[in-house]
């Protein structure tokens, strides 16, 4: 029997679709949509009424039939071109998510799974890349990857090949490693080499708006090109530009 709201509700407590997300369960989206569908039992009860707050000791089961949905979910690993926005178009421009079509999956994808349009619904990206850069982006219907990937506790690095102009200091290195400051946040260490003379390689763990080009220009370099080549364990490979390949079962992040 469904009841929209428990019989007694501390407003110390999280909320039901928080604590889902807390517990690793699903994401808060997702956990949003598995209560209102009724698929959500807290202590033997069905919660199907959104911002409900539970004890953090409180027993969740989840449906079978959420499960099987998630199961269903595909994440998508685009090469984005340059002149595509990650998310919702802006300024004239294409959101990346309009090259997710038959005609553009790569033919080498070793994935046995048959494009469907029920692919692109929820599809969204985990990350972004700008506008005027390329490489490897990330779009799931998935919201544990989501969050694995762009959640505030998320730790996965991410390699970029950065390629610049300008003179750069052993001083302004260091910096470049440790020691910068992007809107008033002091941002975590990251891994910057050189990979060739007019090209650098970093590997972060966090991903602040326009990070690395704002990072040059802190120590005087300016960015002439922008790839991204990993997320995680995941590399950008062989995938040509433009096109697409569905994550196998057998890949993590």
């Amino acid at each position: 029997m469904k009841r929209s709201t428990p019989s007694v509700e501390n407003p110390e407590h999280p909320r039901l679709s928080k604590r889902m997300g807390e517990l690793g369960l699903c994401s808060r989206r997702e956990a949003d949509r598995w209560i209102t569908s009724g698929w959500v039992k807290v202590d033997g009860e069905v919660v199907s009424t959104l911002g409900v707050r539970v004890p953090p000791n409180a027993r969740i089961e989840i449906d079978p039939a959420a499960r099987e949905h998630q199961s269903g979910q595909v994440t998508i690993l685009l090469h984005k071109p340059v002149g595509y926005v990650s998310g919702q178009a802006e300024d004239g421009y294409e959101p990346a998510i309009v090259l997710i079509r038959p005609e553009n999956r790569w033919t080498a994808d070793p994935s046995p799974i048959e494009f469907q349009r029920a692919h692109l619904r929820g599809l969204a990206p985990a990350g972004r890349l700008d506008i005027d850069s390329t490489g490897l982006l990330v779009l799931t219907q998935d919201g544990r990857v989501a969050k694995q990937l762009i959640g505030e506790d998320s730790s996965i690095e991410k390699e970029y090949l950065v390629r610049v102009e300008g003179s750069l200091s052993p001083d302004g290195m260091r910096r470049l490693q440790h020691g910068l400051t992007l809107d008033g946040v002091k941002l975590k260490p990251a891994q910057v080499s050189w990979q060739n003379e007019h090209q650098l390689r970093f590997v972060l763990r966090q991903g602040r708006k326009r990070q690395i080009r704002r990072m040059c220009e802190l120590v005087g370099l300016f960015v002439t090109g922008l790839k991204r080549v990993r997320s995680g364990n995941i590399p950008l490979g062989g995938l040509p530009v433009g096109k697409w390949r569905y994550m196998r079962p057998d890949e993590k992040f």
